[in-house]
């Protein structure tokens, strides 16, 4: 139940971006199973986690918003001090 309230904070975020519903929980589907890169950066005090590109230009756009909304709660990673950075890698 927690995680379906996780996915649906989540899809609330993006549906300004992608308009139907079925968009939206199918693109944080493909974020959830695409790779992704955890980068400790201990000088800088930072974990950044390093999402790769979807391959769709809109797909993109959207998780790029997603990303920025993140950050700006400046979460800290649970038994650290490190806050978490998100950001797309790759290329398209």
């Amino acid at each position: 139940m927690i995680a379906y309230r996780a996915e649906s904070a989540l899809a609330g975020e993006l549906r300004e971006y992608l308009q139907r519903d079925d968009d939206v929980r199918a693109l944080l589907r493909r974020v959830f199973l695409t790779p992704a890169d955890l980068r400790p950066d201990y000088p800088n005090r930072t974990l950044t986690v390093q999402l790769h590109r979807l391959g769709s230009p809109l797909q993109d756009a959207a998780v790029a918003q997603l990303c920025e909304q993140l950050n700006a709660t400046e979460t800290v990673f649970p038994t650290t001090d490190l806050p978490l950075v998100y950001r797309q890698t790759g290329s398209a």
